[in-house]
């Protein structure tokens, strides 16, 4: 049989991941979007792979971001390889600090929860600060250092997704958004943009926020509704901070060559991609909570992106009821970056017709109505 030619819409992180993930396994693919790759949600990510924090309340999320995890040592591999292209990638834990003692009784449940199930979690008590993370905060109580967490760079993995895809085949094109998507004859899937139309065997639909903007001909509107997500960027030494620091306002990500992340806000204000002073200055002060020397650090980046909510804060995933040959890949909100792995291989499951992984069951389009 013919590999299916697939058409995915978005250039995100997932659309990109994806997009690799189909060609590398010979479909013909087709990538479209309004913006460039990478210019939507995944600039308000910092890159963090932290299951067990993002997790903490969502059980299924968690299991689903543990798997995902999982994958990332060959994900990375395989896109360093097809692409040619150096993708930054630490798994040297997240160190979350706890302030008040509900913060330390939460920290030590979660730590027992772990073990037992085979993840490595241990407390670390102030006095062994200086062992772990010297310049946080001396004041917390203790700290959760979870040692499978860490963090890659979310531009240059997008990137270099793309590139790998476009080696092994994939096209891209830009400036071309999609407004609606319909059934076709022979059970093909249309795809109308402004100024022409597409079709494909597979349609994949992964835009993100703007996944809400686009009308599925027979199906309910899509309930995804884009949150704003700001990072301020601080300049320091290389070193100084050895993996993610956590905290109850927010987190810091530390780069190889110095610069720290600092995450991030959480705002309902639809598609404004805009910075705030307030936001700026909220994430300052959370940097200066959780390392107080990063209180003088000077600002060398701000950056806004809109990430994608679902109605359940869980993605999207799976085929669509009103469109035969659609497929959804959106609403991951503040984890498509984690979950990049987990739902290229979903997808494919879906497009080569591997079978349907279990998760699938939880994550249907069909949990929110005729989609």
């Amino acid at each position: 049989m013919k590999s299916p030619a697939v058409l995915v819409v978005g250039a995100g992180i997932i659309g990109c991941t994806i997009a690799h993930e189909l060609a590398a396994f010979g479909s013909r693919v087709q990538v479209i979007d309004a913006r460039q790759p990478g210019q939507g949600a995944t600039r308000a990510s910092a890159g963090i792979l932290a299951p067990y924090i993002e997790g903490h309340e969502l059980t299924l999320l968690r299991s689903l971001g543990g798997r995902s995890l999982a994958l990332y040592d060959s994900f990375i591999e395989r896109v360093r390889t097809d692409s040619g292209r150096d993708v930054i990638y630490q798994r040297n834990g997240t160190f979350e600090l706890a302030f008040g003692d509900a913060d330390v009784d939460r920290l030590s449940a979660l730590s027992g929860a772990l073990w037992k199930e085979g993840v490595e979690a241990r407390w670390i008590p102030p006095l062994a600060f200086d062992d772990y993370e010297p310049l946080v905060n001396a004041g917390a109580k203790g700290a959760l250092l979870i040692t499978p967490h860490g963090f890659v760079g979310v531009t240059s993995l997008t990137l270099a997704s793309a590139a790998a895809a476009e080696r092994r085949g994939a096209r891209f094109k830009t400036e071309t958004g999609a407004i609606r998507i319909h059934p076709m004859p022979a059970g093909r899937v249309g795809v109308q943009t402004q100024s022409s139309s597409w079709d494909a065997d597979r349609v994949v639909l992964a835009a993100g926020s703007w996944s809400s903007q686009i009308t599925v001909e027979g199906a309910d509107a899509i309930p995804v509704k884009p949150i704003r997500g700001q990072l301020i960027q601080l300049a320091m030494k290389p070193g100084q901070i050895q993996r993610v620091v956590w905290g109850p306002d927010g987190y810091l990500v530390p780069w190889p060559d110095g610069s720290v992340l600092v995450g991030s806000t959480v705002e309902d204000v639809g598609f404004d991609e805009n910075s705030t002073e307030e936001g700026v200055s909220k994430l300052r002060s959370a940097a200066a909570r959780l390392v107080p020397s990063l209180a003088d650090a000077p600002i060398t980046g701000v950056r806004t992106g809109l990430r994608p909510k679902g109605p359940d804060d869980l993605p999207i995933l799976g085929l669509s009821e009103a469109v035969p040959g659609l497929i959804y890949a959106t609403a991951h909100y503040r984890n498509g970056v984690m979950l990049s792995p987990l739902t290229a291989r979903l997808v494919g499951d879906l497009v080569f017709d591997r079978g349907a992984d279990p998760a699938l069951r939880d994550l249907t389009p069909s949990r929110h109505g005729r989609l």
